[in-house]
């Protein structure tokens, strides 16, 4: 017969799967199976309560470093537009490479402004996309 989980090791337990967030990894963290942890986690009435608010602290901690590092990203995001924009590089890329390239643009641009609220405003992005479709669409006759 196997041993009963003591309150501390059951708090060890719910603990560890906050952090992992796997019944697996959990169940080897601490010796048990993963249907012991899935037990555990489901008789504890508040842990999904206590799971989503960890998740958006973990949410909101990302946001406020990605914040502070706002000219950064956006100095790494600018070169990368460049050599996406490069002639040399346009002029070696397949047309699956561009649209796929432009799709992912346009794709997270369009989440971000849509969460933001910012759809409808003119930035330096919606600006150096227009132009990279602009040469794109002037450029040597290419099969998209």
């Amino acid at each position: 017969m196997a041993a009963r989980l003591t309150d501390r090791r059951k708090k060890k337990i719910l603990a560890d799967y906050l952090e992992t967030e796997s019944y697996s990894a959990t169940a080897k963290k601490n010796g048990v199976c993963g249907q012991t942890v899935r037990r555990v986690v489901e008789e504890s009435q508040e842990f999904a309560e206590k799971l989503q608010r960890k998740k958006e602290e973990n949410t909101a901690d990302i946001l406020a470093y990605m914040e502070g590092q706002r000219n950064i990203v956006c100095e790494i995001i600018g070169k990368g537009l460049e050599v996406l924009n490069s002639q040399e590089k346009l002029a070696q890329a397949t047309p699956s490479q561009i649209t796929t390239a432009i799709g992912t643009l346009i794709d997270k641009w369009t989440i971000i402004a849509k969460e933001t609220g910012e759809a409808d405003k003119d930035d330096e992005l919606s600006k150096s996309l227009r132009a990279l479709a602009e040469r794109i669409d002037d450029g040597p006759d290419r099969a998209v």
